[in-house]
């Protein structure tokens, strides 16, 4: 119950937040290995760019990539969230007082996130081409001109088989071990901290602040290896799929350094809190929500240390 309930509250919350993702992706394209000022600039920041795709693509173009993306969000989270529920709910992740172990909540919350994230690699190297794609007069990045997403996955699967799908998968362990465990970290620390000093009694306050301080976290720390991961995925590919960019997940660092400067590294910053303030609030509230609904009706087998909500 506890990954379909991980699901589908990610499903909710990507529903209002593709949008920013699809800005995300082309800020953090534009440029490509180019120093700065050494390239036209199509996206001045993310409000600029949420104009100029509206107005070049069509205002549904601010959704592209919403079916692989949805897909992505049940698979991912449903692992992710579903592994810390369960773990949570199975009395693995709590001292006697409900206090959480962090050493091993790290461990157990990062490992779910890289399930999930791998599991979910072919829809999200799918999801990224298709943001990524736009008109000519505002294309950044390799365009791959896929023409919808099951027809993205034939098209790879028969030109690369398995391999090709699950190309630059790789750089997904980190970017998911980091962001998982850091974003639902935060959220149980600053639940406890609320309620440590009585702050509110409402749990649906509580879970939008708490969410609203891990997606502040998460931001910070996963937006290099996110850009990292999206210059993989997008990346054009030889007969064989092997990057015709780069070699691997150490060579994309280190040719982003030294084309572009340290600070390409956090390209796309803006619209990825914009992106993951309003999704970790949304998705961890809508989890906690779900999550208490459900226990009303069917309790969990928990022993007396565990906080189940």
């Amino acid at each position: 119950m506890e990954f379909a309930l991980g699901g589908v509250a990610a499903m909710g919350a990507c529903l209002f937040t593709n949008p920013l993702e699809v800005l995300k992706t082309r800020l953090q394209l534009q440029g490509e290995l180019q120093a700065k000022g050494a390239h036209v600039v199509h996206y001045k920041n993310v409000l600029h760019a949420g104009y100029v795709v509206a107005k070049n693509d069509g205002f549904l173009a601010l959704q592209k990539g919403l079916v692989p993306a949805l897909w992505v969000q049940l698979i991912m989270n449903g692992a992710r969230l579903g592994v810390y529920g369960y773990a949570d709910t199975s009395g693995y992740l709590r001292d006697n007082e409900g206090n959480l172990l962090f050493t091993k909540s790290i461990l157990i919350t990062g490992l779910g996130s890289v399930i999930g994230q791998y599991s979910a690699s072919p829809l999200f190297l799918v999801k990224t081409h298709l943001q990524a794609q736009a008109v000519q007069a505002i294309a950044v990045g390799y365009q791959h001109h896929h023409t919808g997403t099951f027809q993205a996955l034939s098209n790879i699967f028969n030109a690369n088989g398995v391999k090709g799908l699950f190309r630059g998968a790789v750089a997904t362990i980190p970017r998911a071990f980091i962001g998982g465990s850091s974003q639902i970290m935060c959220f149980e620390y600053t639940k406890q901290w609320i309620d440590r000093y009585n702050i509110t009694d409402n749990s649906l306050l509580r879970s939008f602040m708490s969410s609203m301080v891990g997606g502040v976290v998460v931001s910070v720390v996963m937006t290099p290896f996110d850009l990292i991961m999206t210059r993989l995925y997008n990346q054009p590919t030889d007969s064989s799929g092997r990057g015709l960019l780069y070699n691997n997940y150490f060579d994309c660092t280190r040719k982003i350094y030294q084309a572009e400067s340290l600070t390409a590294f956090f390209k796309g910053i803006g619209p990825m809190y914009l992106r993951l303030g309003p999704h970790t609030v949304l998705c961890l509230v809508f989890f906690d929500v779900l999550r208490n609904f459900a226990y009303k009706y069917f309790p969990p087998k928990t022993s007396p240390k565990v906080q189940t909500a």
